[in-house]
């Protein structure tokens, strides 16, 4: 009898933890489950329309193979206002250019930040992309005179040099005959580009691509959005400051090792130079901005950003040919605040040189490959341009910052060319305060999307959107329509701060190019073109097209 009462005993034992275990189990899964679909709720909450989440991750499937059709395709479902969960971030979705003029302009102190990116280490970190507040606004108002018209003249022959080995690789091209990538040609020339005036290092990456500054810049575009580690910190966000400091990232410790050491021996060197040595690159223009009387102040900056919604009328790709700075915002003469106080630490002005490759590669080079896209399948376009070209050259012998602003039909092609595949085709704000928009309630923390491609196809602005005509960007046609429906280079005190030298730059490759060779579509042209659309929108796989000599 003692053995069964011992054996009952240990059996009530094992029961009893058997059912611990069961219970601790239960509690788990269900508080698994609930992680999983609590945030789901968040935007049914506010009454916005979206699709159905899955738990954990949200949306985040719909847009394995990119952001450009599914989040036109939302719209089109849910309505101008609609949202989606970026794995669990709700993201609300505004495609109303009244409302958009609220977020970006009116009320854009309730929405100074771009979504918060809680991966980024330095030298993004502390670019412009990333950082906040009132540390953006003190480094934007130091940056914002770098990109005024006589800074740009400047640039001019850092470009022109860029220009040249372009010329020369195309000029390759063209006796070859044969079909080419010449969106790779591109990638090259603004990779030139961006390594001289920001980096202050001349390379040529078209013949030279293991220069180590064309390795490492190639090693940071190399990521992908949909790598297991990010999808992990999608799924467990709590997690993700805690591990990204301890998990080890090789590729990310030599590259942003690599950006870091070479533009602080580029300022050590430049210190030790007599002024008159330096060279004449935006990398210098921030150094020399750091206790320059050209720093706009604080207070000025704040009074400028309300004084947006004018310069936002006139449309951005048609900048003033006047000397003055009249970039966003705008500045005057700077306080005493502005002109003694050393704004602009070091490790800021290498995010900001950073930037330059982060924001200015992919984006120029992607606008050029397609504007040549679009001309080589409208041959009638592409020499209404040539003409256009050839009338230039009898009156200038070379291209300039002042000049190429009379290239009127050329400037309707690029901006036609941002309309249909805009690099920047989606950008995001954060909501500061509680704030309403056109009666819509956003609390703080939610982040809202602007979709710009949806914008640049909406039929209600836009006749055949589906279809290239550059004529929709005569200055008549600029002025009937919602300056809120073309927004290539955003709008508002956070647009594009480089804008100035994206344009600068194609017009200038594209003046050169147009002049001498003739683009050419051929077997190898894709129709319709295949885009990438993860991060920037661009060609999936390349932009092939023939060049031909022109005899001029």
């Amino acid at each position: 009898m003692e053995s069964v009462a011992d054996f009952l005993s240990v059996f009530n034992v094992e029961v009893s933890g058997f059912s611990v275990t069961l219970s601790l189990l239960l509690i788990f899964l269900g508080l698994l489950y609930w992680y999983s679909v609590y945030p789901y709720s968040v935007l049914s909450r506010y009454g916005i329309k979206h699709p159905k989440p899955s738990p954990f991750f949200g949306n985040l499937f719909m847009f394995r193979e990119g952001f450009f059709k599914p989040l036109n395709n939302i719209i089109n479902e849910h309505g101008r206002v609609c949202g989606y969960y970026l794995g669990r971030r709700p993201i609300v979705v505004i495609a109303d250019p009244d409302m958009l003029k609220q977020v970006m302009v009116k009320d854009f102190n309730n929405f100074p930040n771009r979504m918060a990116f809680r991966f980024a280490s330095k030298p993004m970190s502390d670019s412009l992309l990333m950082i906040r507040n009132e540390q953006w606004k003190r480094v934007r108002s130091i940056l914002t005179p770098t990109f005024s018209a006589a800074k740009m003249k400047e640039m001019v022959p850092l470009i022109n040099t860029a220009i040249d080995a372009l010329m020369n690789n195309l000029n390759v091209h063209a006796e070859s005959g044969e079909a080419f990538d010449i969106h790779k040609c591109f990638g090259c020339f603004t990779m030139d580009v961006i390594a001289s005036v920001a980096f202050g290092t001349q390379v040529d990456s078209q013949n030279d691509p293991d220069d180590p500054f064309v390795r490492h810049a190639k090693m940071f575009f190399a990521a992908t959005f949909f790598r297991p580690l990010l999808m992990f910190f999608i799924v467990f966000p709590f997690l993700a400051t805690f591990l990204v400091g301890i998990l080890p990232n090789k590729r990310q410790k030599v590259m942003s090792h690599f950006f870091n050491s070479t533009i602080k021996d580029i300022i050590k060197k430049r210190e030790e130079q007599p002024s008159e040595q330096r060279r004449r690159d935006f990398l210098q223009l921030m150094l020399n901005a750091r206790t320059s009387k050209e720093c706009v102040s604080l207070e000025q900056f704040d009074t400028a950003n309300h004084d947006d919604e004018a310069d936002h009328k006139t449309q951005p790709t048609q900048p003033s040919t006047s000397d003055q700075d009249d970039s966003h915002p705008r500045t005057q003469e700077p306080s005493a605040r502005g002109s003694q106080k050393k704004m602009i630490t070091e490790d800021e002005i290498v995010g900001q040189a950073f930037v330059f490759l982060v924001a200015g590669y992919e984006t120029s080079s992607n606008t050029l490959g397609f504007a040549c896209y679009l001309l080589a399948l409208h041959p009638e376009c592409q020499r209404k341009v040539q003409e256009e070209v050839d009338d230039f050259f009898t009156k200038y012998d070379t291209p300039n910052y002042s000049n190429v602003q009379e290239l009127k039909y050329l400037d309707m092609v690029i901006s036609e060319a941002l309309r249909l595949y805009p690099p920047g085709f989606r950008f995001a704000r954060e909501v500061y305060h509680d704030c309403e928009v056109n009666g819509l309630f956003l609390p703080k923390g939610m982040t809202v999307e602007i979709p710009a491609s949806f914008l640049h196809y909406d039929p209600e602005y836009w006749s055949e959107p589906e279809k290239f005509i550059p004529e929709r960007f005569t200055p008549e046609a600029k002025a009937a329509r919602h300056p809120y429906v073309y927004l290539p280079f955003g709008a508002g005190p956070r647009n594009c701060v480089g804008m100035r030298l994206a344009q600068l730059e194609m017009r200038m490759a594209l003046v050169h190019l147009f002049h001498r060779f003739n683009v050419v579509a051929c077997s190898e042209t894709k129709v319709p073109i295949e885009l990438n659309s993860t991060s920037t929108l661009g060609p999936k796989n390349g932009i092939f097209v023939k060049l031909t000599k022109r005899d001029v």
